[in-house]
């Protein structure tokens, strides 16, 4: 049975899990073809709520879907790898915030360019109009959060 077949009965909940999961997974696959840095999709997510900021830890715990326990060790993970750097707060010997290394940038932006050649691939199979009708819609405001 073919993929599509597959997704003929789907809502669009289950729809957008599976393109997604699809998609993470050919990402990541992408990803540790060409790097011996192993980085999972969730330090991804953290990655990319820190590239270009210097956020706080408690910042990254409120705005990531993900448990306060799980963000440290995530965040403890990056650190071994090189990827992140974790600093003191000045004045408040609790809080601390986190960059990405220069290594973490590097890695980041090569992942975005590999990201980037996905979308034209699935461009290429949909029609550059339909990828950005596509994008349109996931980034209007659908008013869910009652």
């Amino acid at each position: 049975m073919s993929l599509n077949s597959e997704l003929q009965d789907l809502d669009l909940v289950d729809l957008l899990s599976e393109r997604h999961t699809l998609l993470r997974k050919i990402s990541e696959k992408a990803w540790n073809n060409q790097s011996d840095i192993y980085i999972s999709n969730s330090e991804w997510y953290i990655m990319a709520r820190i590239y270009k900021k210097k956020p706080t830890i408690s910042y990254i715990n409120k705005n990531v879907e993900i448990s306060r326990q799980a963000i440290h060790k995530f965040i403890k993970n990056l650190a071994e790898k090189g990827l992140v750097e974790i600093n003191n707060l000045e004045n408040n010997k609790k809080e601390k915030w986190i960059q990405l290394t220069p290594l973490g940038e590097e890695c980041y932006e090569k992942n975005a360019k590999l990201k980037a050649n996905l979308e034209i691939r699935i461009a290429e199979k949909i029609g550059d109009e339909q990828v950005k009708l596509l994008k349109e819609i996931l980034k209007l405001d659908w008013n869910l959060n009652d």
